[in-house]
């Protein structure tokens, strides 16, 4: 009979698989319902070896958090080539993979799990939506932003978790509609910001006049003359 060897871990190795192994089970249900003995058996170690390297399950959850937060915040990354259109759509495809891919664990870090309230769980949150926002403002070409820019941009990304929020719930509308629908989103909220303000109008006008034909926002032009007519 032949048995055989289990490799020893070291320390960062070992945190590191079980944030692995937390996220896993996160990704299918949500964090309150998920065990600290469940999480040993996956990573095939005892309970009392998962607290020797997490002290509990709030700060394995903060670490997992984190890795997501930082997997979530990359997904807003983009070359800066082609029309803005078509990046933003980009984006909202990569966003909703995540989505997709993590539902329960999406919704305890926006809605709120084991961590809620903490201000560990709030900053990872806060880092996800500055990164998205500083993204976006990168595509834009904008290093110091008007006031009404900021608040559009913000506004946009929030109106994104809502949305992504309320579609795990039920998925009721194919996936791909609201990908674009959220890129139609933010041209409009664009759009009548700068129909409010010449500076607005001034940044952003060549964003809509490099848009090609086939692009996003032109499909949305055309879907708002038709609705008119």
């Amino acid at each position: 009979m032949t048995t055989g060897v289990r490799r020893r871990m070291g320390v960062d190795e070992r945190r590191q698989q079980l944030i692995g192994v937390a996220l896993e089970l996160f990704s299918r249900r949500s964090p309150d319902e998920v065990s600290i003995d469940e999480i040993a058996s996956a990573a095939g170690i005892s309970r009392p070896l998962v607290y020797h390297y997490f002290p509990g399950k709030l700060s394995l959850y903060e670490a997992a958090l984190k890795r997501a937060s930082e997997d979530l915040a990359g997904r807003f990354e983009e070359p800066h080539d082609g029309p803005l259109g078509a990046r933003l759509l980009r984006v909202m495809r990569r966003y909703f993979d995540f989505v997709d891919e993590h539902g329960p664990g999406f919704s305890a870090l926006m809605r709120g799990g084991p961590a809620v309230g903490s201000s560990t769980t709030n900053a990872l949150i806060d880092s996800v939506r500055q990164a998205a926002y500083e993204q976006i403002l990168a595509h834009l070409g904008i290093t110091d932003p008007p006031a009404r820019l900021e608040l559009v941009i913000r506004s946009w990304i929030s109106l994104a978790e809502s949305t992504a929020l309320i579609w795990l719930d039920g998925r009721r509308i194919p996936r791909a509609e609201l990908e674009v629908q959220l890129v139609h989103d933010f041209a409009a909220l664009t759009a009548v910001s700068a129909a409010y303000d010449d500076e607005m109008r001034t940044l952003l006008l060549p964003m809509f006049r490099d848009e090609p034909a086939d692009g996003p926002f032109s499909d949305l032009a055309a879907r708002l003359i038709a609705l008119a007519s």
